[in-house]
């Protein structure tokens, strides 16, 4: 998924001569706490709603570059890089650019959380489990093996490295949700299973014999 693909084209934006207190009203009828500063029609820079209420209060411009804040992206760049950015400087929505450096649209961050939910394929009925394993071991082959074996397979899959451990931690989506038999497999082949997250054949057993109970008990 490519910037591109998640453009909001019709956001307001500001211009270099428009004073904050028009900024911040903006943003407060829109809900966010940056806006897109234009001067003829480029691109040149973010403002923040804490540094504009500062504005106010030392008669500062949009055009002081102590307020603008130089954070972008280009249309063609991959969604990670984006996403990157707006965790890191924790934005309400990222302006993203043309080779001209030309305002093509905006990232807003709640519709952006949206379109990663969807990409993560959290729409999609699953079970996910959460494994360890030391770097040597990690193997996507293998785990795709191992899911395989048991009639399923693997919809999503992320990994990281765990600062104090040093441990790959992975955390699979796969398309079943009793899990019993793939978290079995996976303790065999001595992964350690840190969570998961579905259900297991037995908790389904357990409620059809609770409901023949009930029954049995309104006879």
């Amino acid at each position: 998924m490519i910037v591109s693909q998640l453009l909001n084209t019709s956001f307001p934006t500001l211009n270099f001569s428009d004073k904050p207190s028009f900024a911040l009203q903006l943003m407060d009828d829109y809900d966010v706490l940056h806006l897109a500063v234009l001067e003829e029609e480029k691109f040149v820079g973010l403002v923040a709603k804490d540094d504009l209420i500062d504005a106010i209060e030392s008669d500062m411009h949009l055009s002081d570059p102590n307020i603008l804040k130089r954070y972008w992206i280009h249309q063609d760049d991959h969604f990670l890089s984006a996403l990157r950015l707006i965790a890191e400087h924790e934005l309400s929505l990222l302006p993203v650019v043309s080779a001209q450096m030309e305002l093509v649209g905006v990232i807003l961050t709640k519709e952006f959380l949206k379109s990663i939910s969807t990409f993560l394929g959290n729409d999609e009925k699953g079970a996910v489990i959460v494994l360890e394993t030391d770097k040597r071991n990690f193997s996507f082959g293998e785990l795709s093996r191992l899911v395989e074996t048991n009639d399923a397979y693997i919809t999503q899959l992320n990994t990281y490295t765990e600062a104090s451990s040093g441990l790959v931690v992975i955390t699979l989506k796969i398309n079943k949700i009793e899990v019993s038999a793939i978290v079995a497999t996976f303790q065999r082949y001595d992964y350690v299973v840190r969570h998961f997250y579905g259900e297991e054949e037995y908790a389904n057993e357990l409620k059809e014999n609770y409901q023949h109970l009930l029954s049995y008990l309104n006879m």
